[in-house]
């Protein structure tokens, strides 16, 4: 007999999954359906496909799931985050008032809310001293009413990875007897590989991963079951007809697609590195006793004074998160990592109880979506780091550079594009986003300079006259030798910074003659940072006009 049909609830196995309309008939093109009761138009105007039910599991993102997870589509459900897989399990296979679980403390407190939720004793085998599993500790704990242990590798919140040694061995343990539920949220960030493959050896092996964490997609909700294929069948019979709305699953695809997620890969890489240096740092915070080795986003720290140390963060506006609660994590805080500079802030706070003002004021965000590009563009005019640009035309990026180091200001941009067709949109588009977000963080433009710039470059001269006027208009001159300089079209030049003006609400003329289209170009965009740098420069609360409005 199957581990299925000997250790699941007899009701579910027995159970009839419900047939809902789609999984009944999946979305055919060119199909009316009036099968499900759904509203023949859509919610809003620009969007498509919200009116009807997803499938429970739809096709492309489980291929999209099983091709990052290595596994096939059989062995594997996707839910609203590994929470709901968790209760799931616990639902399909633990009886009310007769099964129970395994939990090894400190760990993440869902597995013993959703097993009590489902009526399910909770057994504790705490963590051996280096927040360890204790493998025999855990066989001779189960008996023959446990049907599942669960292990979170790395754990949370102690950031310590289970070795894949002693996952076999409790597969071998527990085989016919239990379930071994490896949670493995955070194992992106972690030097150790993913158990997912061994759910092809073992039959009562089940590992949970989640998009909440090193693929940023913590409010869409979407995790993954990874079993066995019965395993799978009979937690789909638990799951709801329809758990994934349409918009989270479109989002999802997009952010699996493969430039994004080698973007997600650097950005995961970037918040290491900020692990690695504050864990040295803090240890020069008073109080700090000790921080534990972690494999995680996060850090584990035990301090003299928990109660104290959180006060003191959070009067800093900073929310830490108090593991004193759990067993053996006594005067212990749990510190995620964010941005560096948010992270040096704290630091700061925390030896001398005073937070230095966060790097504000004059600052805007603009996200822009187009069907050909996707924008993400901050600026901060009143620092100079950091500059960073992405979007995947290396001339362009360059050039956008100089706009920020001559300006003077910080600049974080990142684009996806349809390059694969033309540079076009990319240009333009970045263009009018950091127009639009120039315009947003000169706010009132109190005490601006207003006006400036003249720029050289070799042989080449760019003339850039700049008026913060609130007035848009644009005039360019200058034919440049060649078409295009790397994989920028020249043309575009004139659009770049007609864009910007346009969106910043500016009145801008520019001029460049030259013999080399590369140095004329760099010589437009570093004129234009310089143009910046005098006009939005701050001197005094004086608004520099005679009409009093800008």
């Amino acid at each position: 007999m199957s581990f299925v049909t000997t250790r699941a609830r007899p009701a579910i196995v027995a159970l009839k999954a419900y047939s809902s309309a789609r999984s009944l008939t999946a979305p055919e093109e060119g199909a009316v359906f009036l099968d499900a009761n759904e509203m023949p138009c859509e919610p809003l105007i620009g969007v498509s496909g919200y009116a009807r039910y997803a499938p429970q599991q739809p096709s492309a993102l489980m291929a999209a799931l099983a091709a990052l997870y290595g596994v096939t589509t059989d062995r594997i459900m996707t839910a609203r985050g590994a929470d709901e897989a968790i209760d799931v399990l616990v639902r399909a296979f633990c009886e009310q008032d007769r099964d129970n679980i395994i939990i090894c403390p400190p760990t993440f407190p869902m597995y013993a809310q959703s097993a009590r939720l489902q009526g399910a004793a909770v057994k504790t085998v705490p963590l051996d001293p280096a927040f360890v599993p204790d493998v025999k500790a855990i066989l001779a704990a189960a008996d023959q009413q446990t049907k599942m242990v669960f292990v979170c590798s790395p754990n949370n919140p102690t950031g310590t990875p289970v070795d894949e040694k002693a996952i076999k061995e409790l597969c071998e343990g527990l085989k016919d007897r239990a379930l071994v539920v490896v949670d493995e949220a955070y194992v992106e960030f972690s030097s150790r590989p993913s158990v997912a493959e061994l759910t092809g050896r073992y039959g009562n092996l089940v590992v949970l991963r989640t998009l909440s964490k090193a693929y940023a997609l913590a409010g869409v909700r979407c995790g993954a079951l990874i079993a066995p294929a019965e395993i799978v069948a009979l937690c789909l019979k638990v799951l709801p007809p329809y758990p994934l709305p349409v918009p989270a699953v479109d989002v999802v695809l997009r952010t699996l697609e493969l430039a994004n997620r080698e973007r997600l890969a650097v950005r995961r890489a970037e918040v290491l590195a900020i692990r690695l240096w504050f864990e040295k740092e803090i240890l020069s915070v008073p109080g700090v006793e000790k921080v534990f080795p972690s494999e995680t986003n996060f850090i584990l720290v035990r301090v003299q004074d928990a109660p104290e140390f959180l006060a003191r963060a959070r009067k800093g506006g900073f929310i830490l998160r108090d593991q004193s609660h759990q067993p053996g994590l006594t005067g212990c805080v749990r510190i995620s990592m964010g941005l560096r500079e948010d992270m040096e802030r704290l630091l700061v706070l925390l030896k001398t109880g005073e937070a230095p003002s966060a790097k504000k004021g004059r600052e805007a965000s603009v996200v822009r979506r187009t069907k050909e590009t996707a924008i993400s563009v901050k600026v901060v005019l009143d620092q100079p780091e950091p500059v960073r640009i992405d979007t995947g035309i290396g001339f362009y990026d360059h050039m956008l550079e100089q706009i920020a180091r001559h300006g003077g200001f910080s600049l974080v941009l990142e684009c996806v594009g349809d390059l694969h067709i033309d540079p076009h949109h990319t240009i333009e588009d970045c263009a009018i986003a950091l127009g639009q977000a120039l315009k947003q963080a000169l706010g009132d433009k109190a005490g601006i300079g207003r006006y400036g710039f003249v720029l050289p470059m070799d042989e080449s001269l760019a003339q850039v006259t700049l008026d913060l006027s609130g007035r848009y208009f644009f005039k360019f001159e200058g034919i440049f030798p060649e078409s295009r300089v790397g994989e920028m079209p020249t043309d575009m030049v004139g659009h770049v910074f007609r864009s910007l003006a346009e969106n910043m609400q500016a009145t801008l003329h520019m001029s460049v003659t030259g013999e080399n289209s590369h140095h004329m170009v760099e010589a437009c965009f570093k004129a234009m940072g310089r143009v910046l740098r005098q006009a939005v420069h701050r001197q005094g609360d004086v608004l520099p006009s005679t009409k009093g409005v800008l």
